[in-house]
């Protein structure tokens, strides 16, 4: 039996474009190096006034509490929106377009959007940004490592090799070979 999973955190939103490259290297390297992947969507206008991507980000909250094994599918594609395609991720339409493409039902979706507007989806995104807030973020994404019984926390998505480095693990670049990883 090998070394207990080291606790990564990633603090991100889907406007962020960092936050994307971010995420999709600690998705590639989450095996290599053996590390528990917590994906936790923040709320980027909570941290910088004036972001527009509240829905998204309540929608993707929702996701985390009712079908957490879906966020990592659901955010890519609302990055892959956004970013790649030049779509809205704002509009309900956008988003339940986003989910159902990610590999979710469009009751599934539905659902989960009409539970996006609650009080319990509303606080859980408060607190998650909140807590990155208390990590020391003033932006996104933030990569907080747990290890050896210390908390550090790293802004950005080119910090990868200081975050290999803290891990005892090997860096090699966004597309390690030892992963056959697509976007």
């Amino acid at each position: 039996m090998g070394p207990v999973p080291r606790t990564l955190e990633l603090f991100y939103d889907v406007l962020s474009p960092y936050s994307w490259l971010g995420f999709e290297i600690l998705c590639r390297y989450q095996n290599i190096w053996n590390i528990n992947l917590q994906l936790r969507p923040s709320f980027l206008g909570g941290i910088i006034k004036d972001s527009g991507s509240l829905s998204a980000m309540r929608f993707l909250t929702a996701v985390n509490l009712e079908h957490p094994e879906m966020l990592q599918n659901v955010s890519r594609e609302l990055w892959m929106r956004i970013w790649s395609r030049d779509e809205d991720i704002t509009q309900p339409q956008s988003i339940l377009a986003a989910a159902e493409k990610a590999g979710m039902s469009a009751e599934q979706a539905q659902g989960l959007l009409e539970k996006s507007s609650t009080s319990k989806v509303k606080n859980q995104l408060k607190e998650t940004t909140e807590a990155a807030c208390r990590y020391g973020a003033f932006g996104l994404p933030i990569t907080v490592a747990h290890v050896d019984g210390q908390t550090h926390m790293m802004f950005g998505s080119d910090r990868m090799e200081l975050l290999a480095y803290l891990l005892g693990e090997k860096w090699m670049g966004p597309v390690p070979q030892a992963v056959n990883a697509r976007l």
